[in-house]
């Protein structure tokens, strides 16, 4: 995700000589499926050809061990660079315009265009690639991150029914990074959501910030990031005045917010006071190890919960449920969940529950509702116990899930990849229906 703008500066700046293909190497299961790479694509705007490289033949027959990994190849088929992790296009830029100017220095550049026609891809109507939801029981509204559509909506739930009513729409509908009026305001892949009196607040991931909304003024202002990814083990400071790394989803505690910084693999907390933002839990390495919470590793802490005295989190690409205390000396533990590369589709207790790259997570009753992203289900982990079960989906109902929320008697799954969100009974035999929303442009 984050070197996919970096392609696309380039793509800009050199689109008659340049082509770029990508080259899906997938590390879970559910990646290897090319319907699900199409709608990732689609998902991230990706305009460039892509292969699905699901038995790793590129991977080994380019020598790559990283994701991710760009090489050079030059007009004549040669590799003539090569690249693991990060980069950004103006690093990249001079090396690529020296190879463009050998290849026409020799003769053998070729500017015609390649005769590439992207699939159609049908633009659902309503919501799109919807990530998370949060449903507030107090005031009987839901909030919907239209993912796809850069924008939130705010629709008021009928209990008694499977429909909503949509009051406002936050933002204007397009990518940009804009304060103001909701008419005015732009988000870039907004996700997570956290409510608390007549403040929402937003991780605006593609803009690399987080967001507050004031319901009851209808205004949008940024509290945190700057608009440009920040740097890799970032200190933190005036909230402002920080760079952040992919905010995934945020969590409103007493006087703070807890922010799931995916990209930097921590949890970081803002201080909704003095408006200060810093790490509060990880290393900034990528892993799952347990520890006091400044030492212990994550692993893309995509989805935020709490049952009042410890949050927990869904660590993605451990495929794990995890935790992390509060105070000076807090720690951070693991629910299930064993490592990178221990993933799959298991019930069970401890260490022999797998799920697949969660990205929600939801506290209930001394329970966690779980979105197993990849393995499309709903599952119930029970901190106490490490019992899981699978509640709900599992054979298509659901597709890529990646936000959870109750209010009342009642679950709400943005389920991202159906571009719906869901919901079920939390009493009796769950039966997932879809949330009709009425008035929805």
């Amino acid at each position: 995700m984050h070197l996919l703008p970096q392609l696309r500066k380039l793509e800009g700046w050199f689109g008659d000589e340049l082509v770029v293909i990508g080259v899906h190497s997938g590390k879970f299961i559910a990646e290897r499926v090319t319907a699900n790479i199409a709608a990732a694509a689609d998902r991230l705007g990706v305009q460039h050809p892509v292969v699905n490289d699901r038995h790793y033949r590129i991977w080994r027959g380019y020598a790559v061990n990283a994701w991710p990994t760009l090489m050079l190849i030059d007009a004549e088929g040669r590799v003539v660079g090569q690249h693991a992790g990060e980069i950004s296009a103006e690093e990249l830029e001079p090396t690529v315009r020296q190879v463009i100017a050998d290849a026409e220095s020799r003769g053998v550049l070729d500017r015609s265009p390649l005769p590439l026609e992207p699939e159609s891809v049908p633009r659902p109507g309503g919501l799109r690639f919807p990530a998370k939801v949060l449903a507030d029981e107090r005031s009987g509204r839901l909030f919907i991150a239209d993912t796809g559509h850069h924008r939130i909506i705010v629709a008021r739930l009928d209990a008694r029914s499977d429909h909503a009513a949509v009051e406002a729409v936050i933002g204007r509908g397009e990518t940009g990074f804009t304060d103001g009026a909701y008419g005015d305001a732009a988000f870039h892949d907004p996700h997570g959501l956290a409510h608390a009196g007549d403040r929402l607040y937003v991780a605006d991931t593609g803009n690399h910030a987080v967001r507050a909304v004031d319901l009851a003024a209808r205004r949008v202002e940024t509290l945190a990031g700057t608009g440009e990814i920040g740097r890799w083990l970032e200190q933190g400071g005036k909230g402002r005045e920080t760079p952040l790394r992919s905010p995934w989803d945020v969590l409103a505690l007493g006087d703070a917010l807890y922010v799931a910084m995916a990209g930097s693999h921590q949890i970081w907390r803002l201080d909704l006071a003095a408006g200060e933002i810093a790490p509060w839990a990880g290393s900034g390495a990528e892993a799952l190890h347990d520890g006091p919470r400044a030492r212990a590793a994550l692993a893309q802490p995509s989805g935020l919960a709490s049952d009042g005295a410890r949050l927990f989190f869904a660590d993605s690409e451990s495929s794990a449920i995890r935790w992390a205390e509060p105070g000076s000396d807090g720690a951070v533990g693991t629910v299930v969940g064993t490592g990178l590369f221990d993933f799959g589709d298991r019930d069970g207790e401890g260490d022999r529950v797998r799920l697949q790259h969660p990205l929600g997570i939801a506290w209930r009753d001394g329970e966690l509702f779980v979105a197993d992203t990849y393995n499309g289900s709903i599952k119930v982990v029970e901190p106490v116990s490490r019992r899981a079960h699978t509640w709900a989906g599992g054979g298509g109902e659901l597709w890529e899930p990646g936000g959870l929320s109750t209010a009342g008697e009642r679950l709400f799954i943005a389920d991202t990849n159906h571009h719906r969100v869901a919901l079920a009974s939390l009493t009796g035999e769950p039966r997932l229906a879809t949330l009709e929303l009425a008035g929805l442009p």
